[in-house]
């Protein structure tokens, strides 16, 4: 029984979620939706992703070891305390 009343619920929201997806943004009432007027805890760029690329680079054997040495992600450091740095120097690029 729960189980059915689960499966209708679920049926209805994919349902409501095509009929959105057909409109026009400016056709979808919005009018319910408060707004949002703290946004002291908002965080920019949390879903950023950019694209990675492949690179062959050439670091001192010291700096690897202690990169390594933290842990499994060294690479993942690397581009974390790379972008640390870029941003620390105001080159964001995502704010271009």
């Amino acid at each position: 029984m729960k189980g059915e009343h689960m499966q209708r619920v679920k049926s209805a929201q994919a349902a409501e979620i095509r009929a959105l997806k057909r409109m026009k943004d400016r056709e979808i009432d919005t009018t319910d939706i408060p707004p949002v007027l703290d946004w002291s805890k908002a965080v920019v760029g949390k879903f950023y992703r950019p694209i990675q690329k492949p690179l062959t680079i050439r670091l001192d054997a010291d700096v690897l070891a202690w990169l390594k040495g933290q842990g499994k992600g060294y690479q993942t450091r690397i581009n974390n305390l790379l972008r640390s740095s870029m941003e620390r120097a105001g080159s964001d690029p995502r704010k271009s």
